[in-house]
């Protein structure tokens, strides 16, 4: 997403309330010069973070505010964004600006009606700095609406370095030899894989890394699309091919009952917290910033990743997702909110969050040397060096009927499918009968 999924990445209960900057915490960081052109107006920004993201977040909106003298307020959606944009829209109450976590939820905003195109300014800073599929995913009928800010790299797997060592173990290059190594560091005491199933949008990420180097990415995108049925054969194949992991007790932490009781921070936990009960976790390079900030684990030192290893026959996946900044058109600070988007566009921007760590740009202008370690500095050359290879988290395309609410669609068909993967044709075809709903609303 990050579900969005970037999204949902937080230890704390999203809040209901607008926070200011200082109730995030940290004083203004700088952002150089500024003309303070929108004194005296307010922008209220709408996104999923809280938690560290949203201190982070607030740290870019302190530099805006210090630039342009354009204060700012923060509302934390928690995980359905188009569910309290929707009802806030309707109250005439709408934010002026909302980081939206899924390519979905874009393209439903700008067929309501709800978006104002971003500016000729925003435009040019993306063709500029943005590989083209950045643009192609903020876009919708070929107008831009979307600006992806933040970026995730959806395609590394992390582990304890300890932990692999002492099972005499080495970072796999295929998924076999990965489940081999996950074995091999159970049998040392540790369950391999700590698995959030209790978020729904952990296991379609599992899912799509595994079809897009299985299936390939014609396939991923024609799925993506919904111009392949979820009950073709390729589908059916990759939900075996993840049946077997989700089906090994040996291999996940707590078995399946216990993966359907953590949550995103609760894998991290499980794996560098105090008391680690796994070996390895999979998820994004957002999983770095939750080990370091809240686990205080050195990156690169006390946690590192691997990449999402190749998949039979085929090639290691790159799955990204990301989070785009548009305008409401019922918003009540235009100027002050596209001036937001046009900051949000540069390289100044990007280097605030990325010093204050847990994030990635796809913004190749912004300096490397900005990233706070050379693990994080690595994933994001990674991501931008991929350039339009990368192929953007699916659920995240789909309806957020099917691929990003939670309890229902995707997210809950994969959660009944890690508590019985017994039989990958009948969930292909729930996920078929659900995504053809979601496709025709």
């Amino acid at each position: 997403m990050m579900r969005r999924r970037t999204t949902l990445l937080t230890t704390c209960t999203a809040l209901a309330l607008a926070l200011g900057a200082t109730a995030c915490g940290g004083g203004p960081v700088s952002a150089g010069g500024g003309d303070q052109a929108l004194s005296g107006q307010t922008v209220t920004v709408a996104g999923v973070w809280s938690g560290t993201e949203q201190r982070n977040f607030q740290k870019v909106l302190d530099a805006f505010t210090e630039k342009t003298g354009a204060k700012t307020q923060f509302v934390s959606t928690g995980d359905n964004v188009s569910t309290v944009v929707g009802s806030k829209i309707e109250g005439g109450n709408a934010p002026d600006v909302v980081m939206v976590p899924q390519v979905g939820v874009l393209k439903q905003f700008a067929e309501q009606g709800w978006l104002k195109p971003l500016s000729e300014k925003t435009e040019q800073s993306v063709d500029a700095g943005f590989a083209p599929v950045w643009k192609k995913y903020g876009s919708v009928d070929g107008e831009l609406y979307g600006l992806y800010f933040k970026a995730a790299h959806k395609s590394t797997v992390w582990y304890s370095p300890d932990a692999l060592a002492q099972a005499g173990v080495k970072p796999p290059k295929t998924y076999d030899e990965m489940l081999k190594a996950g074995r091999t560091v159970s049998d040392s005491g540790l369950a391999a894989f700590s698995v959030a199933g209790q978020d729904g949008w952990t296991l379609t990420d599992w899912f799509e890394n595994v079809y897009l180097s299985q299936a390939g990415p014609e396939k991923y995108d024609a799925l993506a699309a919904h111009e392949l049925k979820w009950t073709d054969a390729s589908v059916v194949e990759a939900l075996t091919t993840l049946g077997k992991l989700f089906k090994d007790k040996q291999l996940i932490a707590g078995g399946q009952k216990g993966a359907l009781n953590t949550d995103f921070p609760g894998s991290v936990e499980k794996v560098f917290g105090p008391e680690p009960e796994a070996g390895m976790v999979y998820e994004g390079d957002f999983v770095a910033g939750v080990a370091k900030d809240q686990f205080g684990r050195a990156i690169g030192e006390d946690a590192d990743f691997f990449p999402f290893p190749a998949v039979g026959g085929g090639k290691a996946p790159v799955v990204s997702g990301g989070d785009a900044a548009v305008v409401l058109k019922e918003g009540k600070n235009q100027k002050a909110a596209m001036a937001l988007v046009e900051y949000l566009a540069t390289p100044e921007a990007a280097a605030v969050w990325a010093e204050a760590g847990g994030f990635l740009s796809p913004n190749k202008n912004l300096d490397l040397a900005s990233y706070g370690d050379d693990v994080t500095r690595a994933t994001a050359k990674s991501l931008v060096a991929a350039g339009d290879s990368v192929r953007f988290d699916m659920s995240d395309q789909a309806p957020a009927a099917f691929g990003g609410t939670k309890g229902t669609g995707e997210w809950k068909i994969l959660q009944d499918f890690l508590r019985d993967p017994s039989d990958p044709k009948a969930t292909a075809a729930q996920l078929e009968a659900a995504a053809a709903k979601a496709y025709r609303g």
